[in-house]
């Protein structure tokens, strides 16, 4: 099975999808002007608009449930593991998916804006919804849907869950070993599982509204108490960064572990952390209650910058300043091009980034760390949660099924439960085949609506005309700008 995971995870992380990622945002970062750059203002004024309703949660919400999605294992354990394998230039490539996924962030975010639905008293919507609307083409989102469930449903809650346990039996040791049909498992990983499981059914059973009210508390407290460790981190070795910043924008082109390893590791991380492209985000903004589809795309094109330029560099300077990490050699399986720590220590975890903080704070750094795995990565166990049941309403509107939104919180305990207690290097393996699917579908998809009938740029220029105008209130009009089947938005002007 592993073997065949690691094949599949081959093929579908081809270089193709690499450059088809940097290609994909350097196309919708030209196409819109690099409304990344020019609209960063709005962004910033549009994040704390708290208007919600009954059906929709608010801006900020969704930019943190979003978020919640967003920062997890990747910007810890994935950082790591991308600097382990690629060197440090490979986070230079993790800022430029960061920088050019924005653009598509946005593109596919207002997409999602632009063909949600009112369903069962809540906005949903997402990749499925907006190629079955645009393209009319049902067969494609039901492909989609059925991806993004098997990976956010079944592959990619284990990952997270991985890497809570993983961080709590590097702080608490693995306790007695009991006997399972897993093998031998740790007294303390198997508490820390049923902790995590007791959590997460209290919430999930609550719906998007009680998942948006944890996210918009926990996610800007965890991700600032985390910047603000490494800032203390940097200014303690203020006088290694200009070495630091040459080393990784060194060696982003001529890399100790190959040109491509950086390029593929940094892609492939940034992609994983940040999810440009991937079709997550969408989800959590559609549920957004906004006065035009163009607000939420700005504010989820934000969300990029927040999680790799802020969350994943922090994690980089504090491994690389305190010189924490190991890089994998590509001609022999145990051998180092660098190795500045014991040779066992696992690359695809927090290891690297609990040593770092160790090494300046002492034995607070596993602890520290092992609380910040555990608050990024419940959050995104519960981003995918919503992920997976938005999919799941989406194949079963038309029959308004509860048993397969009750089913599916089921399915998702038992995939946090089974990966808890799992290798890191296979679980990880397993995340990447899923992200790279959901990418792959949803890359192509707005691909091919983008040339067919550009509705994410009419949906700019709008806007835009609107702000130059002086407007009051926003409005969004479909038919006029030639949008066909946007139809919450039509009814909404009816209604008015």
């Amino acid at each position: 099975m592993e073997n065949l995971v690691n094949i599949l995870n081959a093929w579908i992380w081809s270089p193709v999808l690499v450059y088809l990622c940097l290609g994909a945002g350097l196309f919708f970062s030209i196409l819109t002007r690099f409304v990344q750059v020019r609209h960063f203002k709005e962004m910033l004024r549009l994040l704390f608009h708290r208007q919600s309703s009954e059906e929709g949660i608010s801006s900020f919400q969704a930019l943190s449930v979003a978020l919640s999605g967003r920062v997890g294992m990747g910007n810890i354990a994935g950082v790591a593991a991308a600097i382990g394998f690629g060197g440090p230039g490979a986070v230079f490539w993790m800022w430029m998916v960061a920088f050019l996924g924005a653009s598509t962030a946005y593109v596919e975010s207002t997409l999602a804006q632009i063909y949600k639905e009112s369903d069962r008293g809540q906005y949903r919507g997402g990749p499925a919804y907006y190629l079955e609307k645009f393209l009319g083409s049902k067969a494609y989102g039901v492909v989609f849907a059925l991806a993004a469930i098997v990976a956010c449903g079944l592959f990619l809650p284990g990952v997270q869950a991985n890497g809570v346990v993983n961080a709590v039996a590097m702080v608490f040791g693995e306790g007695d070993l009991v006997n399972t049909s897993f093998g031998s498992i740790g007294t303390n990983r198997l508490v820390g599982t049923g902790v995590i499981l007791v959590i997460l059914g209290l919430i999930i059973f609550g719906g998007i509204k009680r998942i948006a009210k944890v996210a918009e508390v926990a996610v800007p407290f965890m991700a600032l108490g985390y910047i603000i460790m490494a800032l203390l981190i940097v200014f303690i070795n203020i006088e290694q960064v200009p070495t630091l910043v040459g080393m990784i924008f060194g060696d982003a082109f001529t890399a100790q572990a190959g040109f491509g390893a950086a390029i593929g590791w940094g892609v492939k991380r940034g992609v994983y952390s940040n999810e440009a492209g991937q079709g997550t985000g969408p989800h959590a903004a559609a549920a957004a209650e906004v006065a035009h589809p163009a607000q939420q795309g700005l504010v989820q094109a934000f969300s990029v910058y927040v999680d790799t330029l802020f969350v994943c560099s922090a994690t980089a300077f504090m491994i690389l300043i305190t010189g924490q990490y190991n890089i994998q050699g590509t001609l022999e399986a145990g051998q180092f091009l660098v190795q500045n720590v014991a040779a066992d220590t696992v690359i695809n975890g927090p290891a690297f980034t609990q040593m770092a903080v160790s090494s300046v704070f002492g034995s607070f750094g596993n602890v520290f760390v092992a609380i910040a795995v555990f608050f990024f990565a419940f959050t995104t166990i519960l981003a995918y949660y919503y992920i997976a049941e938005t999919n799941v309403a989406y194949l079963t509107r038309t029959l308004r099924s509860e048993s397969a939104l009750f089913w599916i919180k089921v399915i998702i305990m038992i995939a946090v439960a089974y990966g808890s207690i799992n290798s890191a290097g296979y679980i990880w393996a397993i995340g990447d085949i899923g992200v790279g699917l959901m990418a792959w579908l949803n890359i192509v998809g707005i691909l091919i609506v983008f040339f067919i009938g550009k509705p994410t740029i009419k949906a700019l220029r709008d806007y835009e005309a609107q702000q130059k105008a002086g407007v009051s209130q926003f409005t969004f009009d479909p038919k006029k700008l030639g949008i066909k089947n946007a139809t919450f938005w039509e009814d909404r002007l009816k209604n008015k």
